[in-house]
C-alpha cells in the first residue's frame, strides 16, 4: 500500500488502460481522416524547418553567417562568437543576438546561453546539412537566376518609388545581392535584368548612367506577392496587340503584348515586334558604339514599323532581324546582347 492510501497497482492499471484506450483513439482519428493528419503534419514540418516560408539560401545575411559559421568550426568546434561576424563583415548595425536566435529558430544553430556576453552558438547537424546544400546550390545557374530576378525585382519595387529611375548597380550593395551565401556578379545582374525588360516588368532609360525603372506590368507582378516566374508563367486570356511608338530619344516603348493587328497572310509578327521592342529599350547598355547603337536603333525603329503594319511582308521582317543579329554578334558582348541574338533566332525561326 503506497501512502496516503493510493494503491500503486491500481493506480499502475489505470494508467496502462488510460495510454492504451488513447492510442485506440488516435488510431480512429487516422483512419477517419488520414489525409488531413498527413498534411498537417507536412505543413508543420514544412514551417518548422523554415519559419515565415524563407529558405535559407535566398535570407541574404543569415546565409552569409551560416557559411561564416562553417569555416569557424573547422577551426573551433566549440561555440563560436557571432559577433566576430559582423566585425569582419563590417556590419556595426546588425545586431549579433537577433542574427544568433534566428538561426536557432531554423534549428539551424543551437546558441549558449551566456546572458550579459556576446552571443555564442555552435553548429547543429541540421545546420551542417544546410550548409552542404547551399555549398551545391549555389552552383546552380538556374537557380542563381531566377533568385537575382526576384530579389532585384522587389529590390527595384521597394526602392523606386512612384516608378522612379534607379542605377541598377546600387541592388549589388545591398544584402539582398546573395544567393546561398554567394554574391550576385555585375554578369547575373545584367542577364537578370535582360529577362525582366524582356517581359517588361521593368525598363531602361537612356539617362547617363543608364537607370532602370519599374513599370506598372511589374509593380502589379510584385503587388500579387509571387515570384517572377509565377507570373512569366501564369496563363493568359487571348493575346491582344498595340501599336506603340518610339519615345522622343528613339527607345521603342510599350508592351507589345498588347499590340492590335490584322493581317491575312498567316504570319505571326509577335516575337518580331518584342524584338524590336527590346533593343530599342536595352540599345544603352548592349556595349555597341555610339554610332552602332544608332545604326541598331534605326533598324530595329525599321522592323518595329514593318512588324506592326497592315500586311508585314516576310522577306523585310527577315532583313531587318538578321540585320539586328548581325550587328550583335559583331560588336556587343553583353548578357543584354544575347538575350537580343536569342529572340532575333526565335523570330527568324517562324518564317521558316
Amino acid at each position: 500500500m503506497a501512502r496516503n492510501g493510493i494503491n500503486k497497482r491500481e493506480l499502475d492499471k489505470w494508467a496502462k488502460n488510460f495510454v492504451k484506450e488513447s492510442n485506440r483513439s488516435l488510431e480512429r482519428a487516422q483512419r477517419q481522416n488520414p489525409l488531413r493528419v498527413s498534411a498537417q503534419l507536412n505543413a508543420t514540418a514544412s514551417v518548422s524547418a523554415v519559419p515565415g516560408g524563407e529558405a535559407i539560401e535566398g535570407s541574404g545575411l543569415l546565409a552569409r553567417l551560416l557559411l561564416w559559421l562553417d569555416v569557424r568550426a573547422q577551426q573551433n568546434p566549440h561555440y563560436i562568437n557571432v559577433s566576430q561576424f559582423l566585425e569582419e563583415a563590417q556590419l556595426p548595425d546588425e545586431d549579433p543576438s537577433v542574427l544568433a536566435f534566428e538561426l536557432e529558430q531554423r534549428d539551424l544553430v543551437k546558441v549558449l546561453r551566456n546572458w550579459g556576453g556576446p552571443p555564442e552558438v555552435h553548429l547543429t547537424d541540421a545546420g551542417r546539412a544546410a550548409i552542404h546544400r547551399m555549398k551545391k546550390l549555389r552552383l546552380d545557374r538556374a537557380a542563381r537566376l531566377r533568385y537575382t530576378m526576384d530579389a532585384f525585382h522587389r529590390w527595384l519595387f521597394d526602392t523606386a518609388a512612384d516608378q522612379a529611375p534607379v542605377t541598377p548597380e546600387l541592388f549589388l550593395t545591398t544584402h539582398a545581392a546573395y544567393f546561398a551565401g554567394s554574391e550576385i556578379t555585375e554578369t547575373e545582374l545584367d542577364e537578370a535584368l535582360a529577362h525582366l525588360t524582356q517581359y517588361e516588368l521593368v525598363e531602361y532609360l537612356d539617362t547617363e548612367p543608364v537607370t532602370v525603372a519599374i513599370t506598372s506590368q511589374g509593380a502589379s507582378c510584385a503587388l500579387t506577392g509571387g515570384s517572377v516566374q509565377d507570373h512569366i508563367n501564369q496563363p493568359r486570356t487571348g493575346t491582344t496587340y498595340n501599336n506603340y511608338l518610339p519615345n522622343a530619344k528613339g527607345v521603342i516603348i510599350g508592351e507589345q503584348q498588347h499590340f492590335t493587328q490584322n493581317n491575312t497572310d498567316g504570319i505571326d509578327p509577335t516575337l518580331f515586334v518584342q524584338l524590336a521592342g527590346y533593343i530599342g529599350q536595352v540599345s544603352p547598355i548592349l556595349g555597341l558604339p555610339e554610332t552602332d547603337r544608332v545604326e541598331v536603333e534605326r533598324v530595329a525603329q525599321n522592323l518595329h514599323d514593318e512588324a506592326t503594319s497592315d500586311n508585314p511582308e516576310p522577306g523585310r521582317l527577315r532583313q531587318f532581324a538578321t540585320q539586328l543579329k548581325a550587328k550583335l554578334l559583331e560588336g556587343a558582348s553583353t548578357m543584354a546582347a544575347t538575350q537580343g541574338i536569342q529572340m532575333a533566332e526565335q523570330a527568324l525561326t517562324t518564317l521558316m
